[in-house]
C-alpha cells in the first residue's frame, strides 16, 4: 500500500512524529512518503493571507495521514488553508495527527482534530484513526510511541 504522510511543521516537532510514523508504517511493508505543506510566509503571527507554495495532492496515495500543529488553541492557519482546498477524496481512508504545546488535549488538540475530521468527511474521506501528541507532557516520548503505534496498527488492519 502507498501511504502519504502530509505534514505542515514549522518547528520540527510535528515532522519528528511524522518521521517516526513513516518508519513504523514501513515496518508493515507499506511504502510511506512524507510530503510537506509550505506557505509563502510561515510566520504564525503574520497578518498576510496564507498563500500555499506546496500543497501535496492526496489523490496519488492509497491512504493518507494529515499531520499538523496546534497554534492558539486551534489547527494552525496554514494547515487549515491546505485542508480547505483539498480535492474530493470519496472513500479514501485517512488518519489525522496533531501536535500541541500544551499538556492537555482540551487545550487545542481536540479542536484541531475536529476541524481536520470535518474537512475530510466533507470531502468524502473516511477517518479511521486520530492521534494527539502533547509536547509539554512529561511522558511525551511514551505518548509519541503510543500514538505512532496506534496509527500504524490501524494502517495494518483497516485495509
Amino acid at each position: 500500500m502507498n501511504i502519504g504522510i502530509i505534514v505542515f511543521s514549522r518547528t520540527g516537532n510535528t515532522m519528528q512524529v511524522a518521521e517516526k510514523l513513516r518508519n513504523a508504517v514501513e515496518t508493515l511493508e507499506h511504502t510511506a512518503v512524507i510530503r510537506r505543506v509550505h506557505a509563502q510566509d510561515e510566520d504564525p503571527n503574520s497578518k498576510q493571507p496564507v498563500r500555499l507554495t506546496d500543497a501535496p495532492d492526496p489523490s496519488r496515495f492509497d491512504r493518507v495521514v494529515f499531520c499538523g500543529p496546534v497554534q492558539g488553541f486551534a489547527l494552525t492557519g496554514i494547515m487549515k488553508n491546505y485542508m480547505a482546498q483539498l480535492p474530493r477524496m470519496d472513500g479514501k481512508q485517512v488518519e489525522l495527527l496533531v501536535t500541541q504545546h500544551f499538556p492537555k488535549a482540551w487545550m487545542g488538540g481536540r479542536q484541531a482534530l475536529a476541524y481536520m475530521r470535518k474537512r475530510c468527511l466533507y470531502k468524502g474521506a473516511e477517518v479511521i484513526a486520530e492521534g494527539n501528541v502533547n509536547w509539554m507532557n512529561k511522558a511525551r516520548g511514551t505518548q509519541i510511541d503510543t500514538v505512532v503505534a496506534a496509527l500504524a496498527e490501524r494502517m495494518g488492519t483497516a485495509l
